[in-house]
């Protein structure tokens, strides 16, 4: 049967309002509004325009209900100048996540979670029992994605083409998920990442909007565990000047405002230098963006994932019409990985993946 839940997604993700939507496909708003709340079952002509204006296969508007992020699990760090179109369309976003996320484990057996319990802890001390829980030592993160991937989490991208959407992150079961948006710079997105690791390991029974000052947590844990204080301190000069924060700031692959706040943080550098060095940084470009940059990081898992289908002979097509969901979602949620086909057999090692028998 028609789920009008479904319809409801795929307008918010097109960043629709029902007017908006009835003007492209030529319904009335209140034919719209009545499908939505499924008080009317549209005629296959109407159907065939929704899934036409909405760029969406006229099947994906049957089915079982889309898993509807809670609010309450999901917090941005823009919130007050994010639109509503913006909120909706990256929260919905996340639902057709999770229909990827149950369409792979039908297929394979992922990588076990393996998260230390650390709720109720000071987000500095977090960050280094989490470092010494997996072994980590003081060493600067190779690739944050995929360390994260390898302790169980489900890391997804977002393409929402706006400033205003970092990332989120949330519980579901025993499973966590990571949405994370690449408009920002290589350095934003890694710390963006680690940021969302510290949501998940301090608030993981409490939800973000549960917990007063949990984003000054989590970024706290984001800064504490890329850049660790004796690391730090062992390889920036006593006396520390913005040329040596640019030389140094590829060494743990974060902005060099981020490096300069970690500096003032464990007291390398005092208010007045960190203000000084700020202004210095922003004249040079570094507020907005980083002139000189680190390569982006992607998704380990998800390109094993398709490297083994693909050995199938399983097209990005074909995955994208088995979940059910357009071609473009799908290439959005998974770093546009699947814009290649170029996943030759020895392009990508499979290894930790296993298909289920």
């Amino acid at each position: 049967m028609f789920n009008p839940n479904r319809l409801s997604l795929a307008r918010k993700r097109r960043r629709l309002t029902g007017k908006g939507l009835s003007e492209i496909c030529g319904l009335t708003p209140v034919t719209i509004s009545r499908l939505e709340k499924g008080l009317n079952e549209p005629e296959p002509e109407s159907l065939e325009k929704l899934a036409q204006a909405l760029r969406y296969p006229v099947e994906f508007f049957f089915g079982d209900d889309v898993e509807q992020i809670p609010a309450e699990a999901v917090s941005f760090r823009s919130l007050k100048k994010m639109s509503a179109k913006e909120r909706e369309a990256a929260i919905a976003a996340g639902g057709l996540g999770l229909l990827v996320s149950d369409w792979v484990d039908e297929r394979f057996n992922l990588p076990k979670v393996d998260f230390p319990v650390l709720d109720h802890i000071d987000a500095e001390v977090a960050a280094i029992e989490t470092r010494q829980y997996w072994a980590l030592g003081e060493k600067p993160i190779g690739n944050m994605i995929k360390l994260m991937e390898s302790k169980g989490i489900r890391v997804f991208s977002l393409t929402e083409r706006t400033a205003h959407v970092d990332a989120y992150s949330f519980w579901r079961d025993e499973i966590p998920f990571s949405f994370l948006n690449n408009f920002k710079t290589p350095e934003h997105s890694i710390f963006d990442c680690c940021h969302e690791l510290g949501h998940l390991i301090l608030h993981r029974h409490q939800g973000p909007k549960h917990h007063r000052g949990a984003e000054y947590e989590a970024n706290k844990f984001a800064s504490a565990f890329l850049m660790p204080r004796n690391d730090v301190i062992a390889h920036m000069p006593r006396f520390v000047t913005v040329n040596d924060i640019l030389n140094k700031k590829s060494r743990w692959r974060v902005s060099a405002m981020a490096l300069a706040y970690r500096l003032r943080d464990i007291d390398i550098i005092s208010d007045w230098q960190y203000r000084s060095i700020c202004i210095d940084l922003s004249q040079r470009g570094y507020r907005k963006g980083e002139p000189s940059g680190v390569e982006r990081e992607t998704s380990v898992l998800w390109k094993k994932v398709l490297h083994q289908l693909w050995s199938e002979r399983l097209t990005k097509e074909d995955i994208a019409a088995s979940v059910g969901i357009p071609f473009d979602e799908l290439e959005s949620l998974l770093f546009g990985i699947t814009q290649s086909q170029n996943l030759e057999p020895r392009a990508v090692e499979s290894r930790g993946l296993r298909l289920v028998s």
